[in-house]
């Protein structure tokens, strides 16, 4: 196999809808990415489909930066060498959850457990784990975007895992990947199941939280209201920053 790009840069979003993390590696599980998404809160004012508190109902939101206590814990698995070691077919041990304590540092600077009932009652709401999917999303949809809308968009708006580079290709160029496996790096091997429904979360702006509703407007018009791409882990592993990428069938 060729590769047809690299790993640009990998994320973690640690709570739901609050600020994500830039790292130079990410494990990536059978459940998605280690540490993603590992907390929620949960509304009593949304659906009951989908009963969580996210930026779409409260922008400030994504001012909230959350901050693993035992950052090298929460990165992969204690015990990832040691297995691999072994064996690569050997899974490595499941969390501990004291691994993800977690504190939140607030739009004033004042730095909160998560369950703290000082943080709940800023959001009014309470905590609630929600499920972590892994995301892929181009450079090159992101410049594509940017250009229709005659401005220069920040990919972090779309608040994927995995953002590619992807190679002599233009932007939505992830669309052809669903139905098909992707290996990124040496191990990870990820099953492209879905283009990403998109919401009114990439209209607002990472680091002000001010909302563009053309964003949105210009992904439902021109491209059926999905931007970037949905997988499943088949195989586990480290994908690290500049990463080799390969379709694998």
């Amino acid at each position: 196999m060729s590769a047809i790009g690299r790993v640009e840069s990998v994320w973690r979003y640690p709570v739901k809808s609050m600020r994500g993390e830039k790292l130079p590696e990410i494990f990536a599980g059978f459940s998605g990415v280690w540490g993603d998404r590992l907390f929620a809160f949960k509304s009593s004012a949304t659906p009951v489909g989908f009963p969580y508190l996210t930026g779409r109902e409260a922008h400030e939101m994504l001012l909230y930066r959350p901050r693993f206590r035992h950052p090298e814990k929460a990165a992969k698995p204690v015990n990832l060498a040691e297995a691999e070691q072994l064996s690569p077919l050997l899974n490595p041990v499941a969390a501990d959850p004291a691994d993800f304590a977690l504190d939140v540092e607030t739009p004033s600077g004042e730095v909160l457990a998560i369950g703290d009932p000082a943080l709940l009652r800023q959001l009014a709401e309470r905590a609630m784990t929600d499920c972590r999917p892994i995301s892929l999303f181009s450079l090159q949809t992101a410049r594509q975007l940017g250009g229709e809308l005659g401005s220069v968009l920040d990919k972090r708006r779309f608040r994927a895992n995995v953002y590619l580079d992807l190679e002599n290709v233009g932007g939505f160029s992830e669309n052809t990947f669903v139905g098909h496996k992707v290996r990124i790096g040496c191990k990870a091997v990820i099953s492209v199941l879905e283009r990403d429904p998109r919401c009114q979360m990439i209209t607002l702006d990472p680091d002000t939280a001010v909302t563009n509703p053309e964003v949105l407007r210009k992904v439902a018009r021109g491209h059926d209201g999905t931007a970037g791409v949905y997988g499943a882990v088949l195989a586990e592993g480290v994908i690290r920053v500049d990463d080799p990428v390969e379709v694998l069938d």
